[in-house]
């Protein structure tokens, strides 16, 4: 037994206590596995460190960031049952907000099979690497009704909320697709107003793509970053996770935001066996897209929302798989040893690095900067409050677009190497990162206490972003 913790049971979301052990088959995997008296023993593997052959992953003892917790200083619900059921938060949580989400909306103009948004609504048609077998899930119920929208008085108040408990932290603004709402320049303009750090919409592109002065009226609006859906570097990996051809739209969803001074984040969702071997090409791809494409983030995919899989078998990869995959698929532009752990959420959570962009024999290279990372994660043991600071900071200063109203701000107030790289110019600098999000069979709840993404409820409460999300296997939500 490698660690101690408590979980949930993936059936009937009954806390129960769990272990990190290793995988019984295999010496190199970790498995988090927990008992339930009433639906018996599951097991997941979390880690699993490089094969012999493949460029060498940390193991997974020697993955840590130590912190000392920090509490709400305004916690809005008591602790009555405990953890995960006390949430909004609760006295109990260990970390500050760094992001909070907003869910404007329910509406979509894509069917993805794959999609952590209207959780319990399965899709059932495994997709595969070839890009057959997928059928696009149906869109979430009411998603061409203008109801599934959130009134903007809420919105306000969500605003409000998110302010008082949490300070300037960097907001997200999502859906569903937001860009569906034609008042999502307002939204914007609210979020603006606050003076929250850094102001973001999470997004498919399609209208970025479709109107070319869409992404200049939402710049224009106070909008900094485009966390832009973005799974692979070929249709053959964007058709099973997407139901259809996307390059082109996408592509052109990147001009624009160019154009308009926007800062553009490529978002992958990872599935093994699917597209898990485009990552190398698709970190290519991100570099020929230009200095708007501030960065790469990937996401192994969590099950919750729509998937097609059982949750016991579900393709499931782990974040040194990710490492492994990047250092054998690019070795030109990335080691494992440039990736370090969080200062922020729990170390299980995410990895990053920060990069220079450089040209190497003609064609677009990377640089790694090892002390831009320290910037926001410090190898020595740090209260979890400065760690949420940095971390806020840190994507404050390398994701925004090119040069708006309060950036040099930020940078004046930001820490050693920061400052000199806002300084040097947001289109030198490139980021490489991954974060794993929790399901019902892989939920920690010391990661939980840990987690720095929190969704805002209408009713102002603040929920981690995985128990938002979080269902059971017959898709029962844990936060209905």
């Amino acid at each position: 037994m490698l660690r101690r913790t408590q979980s949930l049971c993936p059936v009937c979301l009954r806390r129960v206590d769990a272990v990190y052990d290793r995988c019984p088959d295999d010496e190199h995997c970790v498995e988090l596995r927990k008992t339930c008296p009433d639906h018996g023993t599951f097991a997941v593997p979390v880690w699993r460190e490089a094969a012999p052959g493949d460029p060498p992953t940390p193991p997974f003892s020697a993955w840590s960031r130590p912190k000392s917790p920090s509490y709400p200083a305004n916690p809005r619900t008591p602790i009555a049952a405990g953890c995960p059921f006390d949430c909004g938060l609760c006295p109990a949580h260990a970390q500050h907000t760094c992001t909070g989400l907003f869910e404007v909306t329910m509406r979509c103009d894509m069917a993805c099979p794959v999609c952590y948004a209207d959780a319990g609504d399965h899709a059932r048609h495994a997709p595969t690497a070839e890009g057959g077998g997928a059928a696009p899930a149906a869109r979430p119920e009411g998603a061409s009704d203008i109801s599934a929208d959130i009134p903007l008085e809420v919105v306000a108040a969500q605003m409000d909320a998110l302010k008082q408990a949490s300070g300037p932290c960097n907001v997200q603004i999502s859906g569903g697709e937001p860009t569906v709402r034609d008042d999502l320049p307002r939204i914007i303009g609210m979020a603006r107003q606050r003076g929250f750090g850094l102001v973001q919409i999470n997004t498919n592109g399609l209208r970025l793509s479709r109107e070319a002065g869409y992404a200049r009226t939402l710049r224009e609006a106070g909008l900094d970053s485009v966390y832009l859906q973005w799974d692979a570097a070929s249709e053959k990996g964007f058709r099973p996770l997407r139901g259809r051809d996307c390059l082109d739209f996408k592509r052109h969803a990147v001009r624009h935001c160019a154009e308009a001074g926007l800062g553009v984040v490529l978002v992958a969702t990872l599935v093994r066996g699917v597209n898990d071997g485009e990552v190398g090409d698709l970190l290519r791809l991100a570099l020929e897209l230009g200095p708007a494409v501030r960065g790469l983030h990937m996401q192994p995919a969590a099950f919750f929302g729509r998937y097609p899989w059982q949750l016991q078998e579900a393709p499931r990869l782990t974040l040194p798989e990710v490492m492994a995959a990047l250092a054998r698929q690019a070795p030109e532009l990335v080691s494992p040893a440039h990736l370090h752990p969080p200062g922020c959420e729990n170390e299980l959570c995410s990895f990053s690095a920060v990069y220079r962009r450089v040209r190497k024999n003609g064609a677009p290279g990377l640089e790694w900067l090892p002390d831009a990372g320290q910037s926001c994660c410090s190898p020595s043991p740090q209260a979890a409050e400065e760690g949420a600071r940095k971390a806020k900071q840190f994507v404050a200063l390398h994701w925004k677009g090119g040069a708006a109203e309060g950036e040099h701000a930020a940078a004046r107030e930001a820490d050693g190497f920061s400052r000199f790289l806002a300084q040097a110019g947001a289109e030198q600098r490139f980021t490489l990162s991954a974060m794993a999000f929790q399901d019902a069979l892989s939920l920690d709840l010391d990661r939980v206490r840990g987690c720095c993404i929190h969704v805002v409820r209408p009713d102002g409460r603040l929920i981690p972003f995985c128990l938002h999300n979080l269902t059971a296997a017959d898709g029962t939500r844990l936060y209905g």
